[in-house]
């Protein structure tokens, strides 16, 4: 499984997204430049030039033709994929965290951090087809977390926004009314910030990654726990397969807290985990999302033995 390494980023990445289809990778990092890639061999498809300060996360629409993008330059935007045409931005007073489409993309969801006295929040916003419709203004805003919030999803039938964050509580809001509907069990739930959200593709379970050096398995419904996986390192990111019953995690601490912190924490490496037994499968290489982006800017693309599709458990 030696991957193909992809070169387009000068600084760390920060997330990595499929398309629904999977055949293009989009790259956001610290360099101010998302990239698309194709995902088959690695190939360099393009960059969207616009944001002035890192890009923390992306989303892309279902049919490929809109990408969304969150930037700590305290902007939105929206982006034609094809082309590379900026077609909008969404401007805010503090830096854009986490983006998110709804099903049927006629929503966003978009994040902002906690900022020269400006609490975190959940801003909804109204994607127009045609771009000349397009307005900036949020229909909906939630406040309360502490800290910042990390990740904010759309639950099943965009009715429900589930966030998580610094304060390492999962919530679920109602999307049209804004109201407060469920937080997790403190019992069960993470102890540390919660660095990283990830829905199955149907939408019924999502899991959850955190400092506190654990994964969660958690029903979206009723946001009740069915399983959690532990290793031993701070987990940066978490993702599902598309194929298989498999929970790969994303570990290891920050390239610039190593020298200060345990030696064990710095080995930067992905694990992956049956995602319904009690089974750890193994650890073959570094970060996060079916494919590997890490601190030294590089993506990973690894192709699968077919043996990795044989797994007896």
């Amino acid at each position: 499984m030696r991957p193909i390494l992809m070169k387009g980023h000068e600084r760390p990445l920060t997330f990595l997204k499929y398309n629904r289809d999977g055949d293009l990778l989009f790259s956001c990092a610290k360099d101010h430049k998302p990239t698309v890639w194709f995902a088959d061999n690695g190939e360099h498809l393009g960059t969207y030039r616009g944001h002035n300060g890192a890009v923390w996360c992306c989303d892309v629409s279902r049919d490929s033709s809109r990408l969304i993008t969150g930037s700590a330059d305290q902007t939105a935007k929206l982006w034609d994929v094809q082309t590379g045409r900026l077609l909008f931005t969404f401007n805010f007073d503090s830096p854009a965290r986490a983006v998110d489409l709804s099903v049927g993309d006629r929503l966003a969801v978009i994040t902002t951090d906690p900022f020269m006295g400006v609490t975190s929040a959940i801003h909804v916003k109204r994607i127009d087809r045609d771009p000349e419709d397009q307005v900036g203004e949020s229909i909906l805003i939630l406040k309360g977390p502490k800290g910042r919030i990390n990740r904010a999803v759309w639950g099943p039938l965009n009715r429900t926004i589930i966030s998580a964050g610094e304060d390492a509580v999962i919530r679920i809001w109602d999307a049209e009314t804004g109201k407060l509907l469920k937080e997790n069990d403190q019992e069960v739930g993470h102890k540390k910030t919660i660095t990283s959200l990830t829905k199955s593709a149907d939408g019924s379970h999502f899991v959850t990654g955190s400092l506190d050096q654990s994964a969660k398995l958690w029903d979206t419904r009723e946001l009740t726990l069915i399983k959690t996986y532990v290793t031993e390192r701070p987990v940066n990111a978490v993702a599902m397969s598309p194929l298989l019953d498999h929970v790969v995690l994303g570990g290891g601490q920050y390239a610039g807290d190593v020298t200060r912190t345990d030696h064990r924490a710095g080995k930067f490496e992905a694990k992956f985990y049956d995602k319904v037994l009690f089974y750890y499968l193994f650890t073959p290489f570094l970060t996060v999302s079916f494919s590997s982006g890490g601190e030294d800017g590089f993506i990973r693309l690894h192709h699968f033995d077919p043996d990795y599709f044989n797994i007896k458990i």
